[in-house]
């Protein structure tokens, strides 16, 4: 009768540690596959086995992923044997043991029967190192996964716990990582050899993650909590909470339609605090937008219309979907190339809505919203036109356009008239702007502001010569306009 594989959990790295059947499993065998060499107890194993390892394919590999597979190929290979095989891993083979998922998979398929010792992994040692409790909600996640990501997947709200963090280079690249999350200096701590003679607990600030000259092939990295109320998932049960029978009445009665002038205003104050450049108040105007996005999908849920899930996972989607050159094989030469191929995406996608029934667009001018101010909508539909060929060659005849429109407004001679050569005024000048790379919007809004602080500069400056502004000529005020002028205003 076939035995098939048998894998074993070595524990941490004190003999001690393993599991009493892991010893007597291989007490009893004649010889173990190890998957390394490389560990803390390899010397204090039982000697009546012979000892295989596959360190060797380890200088041979270009990649972990193909030496795992090679490493499993074998076992279940040699698992194919009417003895089987015995193939030791260090911790617990169903705790970060890629070949275990791996041997599992291929084992299934051929019905080659699997059966897994227990051993300690690096969890329960890591646990007592730190001093804390493993049900609060901690995370576990694997130092090589951060490797090709430039987001931890990470609530911060709950501590984590990184898992092989061998070298300086995957420090360093789980630093980088992490720090699109959390401050430079927040503090975490690297368990070097948890639950061995040698264990060493490290508490440094993330920027120094990288610098520890203890970092082994026996590293974990925790990273606590931030203080509570740092992630998306807290907004979401705030609000979920808000929203239910025991939440607030306000938030309760709203709906779509009605928080519409409330999300249109938030976005201004963002606008506002763009202008200002100032990051503290971005900071706060960006979280009211998040809260509305938030809000209108928890009212959906309630509702029964869709999930926040669904809104993540459409942007997701779209994302990807829209940046080929960067998730695909397409070649881009440069940033309006990229812009090219976004609208042309945007068409198919369109296209597509259309033949499931949904609204598609008519025309390739749609798709920007009627309700954004008028100068940027005249900017981008010059701009979409533009794409497609509808736009002169060179800028002078755009600037004989503004001339014309002028020369029009003064030959009008009705008031509606020269409300349409106004506009028609108003959007060559936009075609202007475009053509200069200068945002009209953005533009004339600081034009905006500097009238205002000058204005306020006259009424300041009057006060203080004890003159009314309704008293002062238009030349007295003119020259306390000059005088803000000169001071910047």
């Amino acid at each position: 009768m076939n035995t098939g594989i048998t894998i074993v959990g070595l524990g941490p790295g004190q003999v001690e540690q393993m599991t009493l059947l892991a010893w007597r499993t291989l007490e009893n065998a004649s010889e173990v596959y190890l998957r390394t060499n490389h560990h803390p107890l390899i010397e204090s194993l039982p000697a009546k086995p012979i000892y295989h390892s596959f360190d060797d394919l380890y200088d041979k590999a270009e990649n972990f992923e193909g030496l795992y597979q090679t490493i499993a190929d074998q076992i279940v290979v040699l698992g194919q044997r009417p003895s089987g095989v015995i193939y030791a891993v260090p911790g617990h083979p169903m705790v970060g043991e890629q070949t275990t998922q791996l041997i599992l998979a291929t084992a299934h398929t051929q019905n080659i029967p699997v059966k897994v010792v227990d051993g300690l992994s690096f969890i329960e040692p890591s646990l007592s190192a730190l001093k804390i409790d493993g049900i609060t909600g901690l995370q576990i996640h694997d130092a090589t996964d951060f490797i090709n990501l430039y987001h931890p997947p990470i609530n911060p709200d709950q501590p984590a716990l990184i898992a092989q963090v061998y070298s300086q280079a995957v420090a360093s690249d789980t630093k980088l990582t992490l720090m699109n999350q959390y401050p430079d200096d927040f503090p975490v701590v690297l368990l070097h050899g948890a639950g061995t003679a040698d264990e060493i607990v490290e508490r440094v600030p993330l920027y120094e993650l990288d610098r520890s000259e203890h970092i082994s092939y026996l590293t974990t990295l925790y990273v606590p909590a931030m203080p509570e109320l740092s992630s998306f998932q807290s907004l979401l049960n705030i609000m979920a909470h808000l929203r239910s029978p025991e939440g607030c009445p306000w938030d309760i009665k709203q709906t779509h339609q009605s928080l519409r002038a409330h999300f249109i205003e938030e976005a201004y104050e963002v606008i506002e605090a763009l202008d200002a450049e100032d990051m503290e108040a971005l900071s706060e105007e960006l979280g009211d937008i998040l809260l509305h996005v938030v809000f209108q999908s928890q009212i959906a849920v309630d509702d029964g219309e869709f999930y926040i899930a669904d809104v993540v996972r459409h942007i997701n989607e779209k994302m990807v979907r829209r940046h080929p050159h960067i998730f695909g094989d397409v070649k881009v030469e440069d940033a309006d190339h990229v812009v090219r191929n976004w609208e042309q995406i945007k068409q198919q996608e369109q296209a597509k809505k259309g033949e499931n029934g949904r609204k598609a667009r008519e025309s390739r001018l749609d798709g920007i919203p009627a309700a954004v101010p008028a100068l940027i909508y005249a900017y981008r539909v010059q701009e979409k036109a533009a794409q497609f060929g509808f736009d002169w060659a060179e800028i002078e005849p755009v600037i004989q356009k503004v001339e014309e429109e002028i020369r029009e407004i003064r030959e009008a001679d009705n008031p509606e008239s020269r409300a349409k050569e106004f506009g028609d005024l108003l959007f060559a000048v936009v075609n202007w702007a475009r053509w200069m790379k200068v945002d009209a919007e953005a533009a004339l809004r600081g034009t905006n502001d500097r009238f205002k602080r000058r204005f306020a500069y006259i009424e300041t400056t009057a006060k203080e010569n004890g003159k009314a502004l309704e008293s002062m000529s238009l030349q007295e005020m003119d020259q306390f306009w000059d005088e803000a002028k000169l001071k910047g205003l």
